[in-house]
């Protein structure tokens, strides 16, 4: 069974990316990009907004993809995972865990090497180049698709 998720990239105005720890399973303790399954009816938009929410209090604007990835999950399920930039609708507001999240939090691109990483996210965010798309860049404003 295939299951359609999202994942939001998400970088402050000094660059950092922000990130969750995983509460519960798959991935329970690591940190990965905050999303989640994207619900019957919703557009890939609206469930990154509410997963982000959900997950971190942040309110955002999703913008344009920055790729996809294919995870295998329990009992056969592959996870398909388009992820999205997205911006915050306010720059000043604290993120604050909540649902599957266990802890939120804003990372420098050279924090990530001592953090307890989902399988292949480092890797991942270094080939689509998300630490080299300038704040305020167009890969990030609403509606850009590509």
């Amino acid at each position: 069974m295939r299951v359609r998720c999202v994942g939001g990239v998400v970088l402050d105005e000094a660059g950092r990316l922000l990130l969750v720890r995983r509460g519960r399973p798959p991935d329970e303790g690591l940190w990965s990009l905050p999303g989640g399954r994207v619900e019957p009816g919703e557009s890939d938009a609206e469930a990154l907004e509410r997963e982000l929410m959900e997950e971190t209090g942040l309110p955002v604007t999703t913008g344009g993809p920055a790729g996809s990835v294919e995870r295998p999950g329990p009992g056969g399920v592959t996870y398909e995972i388009f992820d999205y930039f997205a911006v915050p609708r306010h720059a000043a507001l604290p993120v604050l865990a909540g649902d599957d999240a266990a802890e939120a939090g804003w990372f420098r691109r050279d924090e990530l090497t001592g953090l307890p990483l989902t399988s292949g996210l480092l890797e991942t965010l270094l080939e689509w180049r998300v630490f080299d798309v300038p704040p305020g860049a167009p890969a990030r404003a609403p509606g850009v698709s590509g």
